[in-house]
Order: C-alpha cells, then sequence, then structure tokens
C-alpha cells in the first residue's frame, strides 16, 4: 500500500481562506467600509464551495465513483472548519455589536 503524497491529495482540495494583515505591500487600511464587505463576502463564498466540493464528494462516495476517499474526509473536515470559523466570527461579531450598543454616550 502506497501512502500519495500530501501535494497529491490537497492539490484537489480548494485553499482555506487566508485574510491579508495590514503589513502586507499593497494592503492599505481604509475607513470606506468596503474592504470589510469584499473580505465577507469572499470568505463566506469560500466556505459555500468548501461545502460544495465536500457535498459533491460525498455523493461520488456513496454512489462508488471515488477512488480516493481520504479526499472526501479532507473536504468534509476542511468544510466543517471553515464553517465553524465563520459561526465564531460571527458569534463575535454579535457580541461586539451588542457591546458597543449598550454603552452609554
Amino acid at each position: 500500500m502506497t501512502i500519495p503524497a500530501i501535494g497529491a491529495v490537497s492539490g484537489a482540495l480548494p485553499s482555506l481562506p487566508t485574510l491579508p494583515s495590514a503589513g502586507t505591500p499593497g494592503i492599505v487600511p481604509s475607513s470606506a467600509g468596503g474592504d470589510f464587505g469584499s473580505l465577507l463576502a469572499k470568505g463566506i463564498g469560500q466556505v459555500e464551495s468548501a461545502q460544495n466540493t465536500a457535498d459533491s464528494l460525498a455523493v461520488k462516495a456513496a454512489t462508488g465513483d471515488l477512488t480516493d476517499i481520504h479526499s472526501y474526509t479532507i473536504a468534509a473536515t476542511q468544510a466543517s472548519l471553515m464553517t465553524e470559523l465563520a459561526t465564531a466570527i460571527r458569534t463575535k461579531g454579535i457580541d461586539a455589536f451588542n457591546q458597543i450598543m449598550g454603552m452609554q454616550a
């Protein structure tokens, strides 16, 4: 039994989203607000893409068309982690909003 190289398995899966840091060349902090919205939409799109990939691989695994079950396992775990991260970010955002709204002027 041979184990495929990591690059062979992970090359077929979408990469995890990365957020640019303020020190990244070409990234200038802005107060416009449009940047946050586009990053949020991009992140949600990547979560949806990961879930769709995991779903399609699950169907292939169930019908017997998937020869490498590891790719499904990796895709399902990746989609689950991305969903958990998005949920945690949403919860922190709501908590911050509620805390700001509770401040007295």
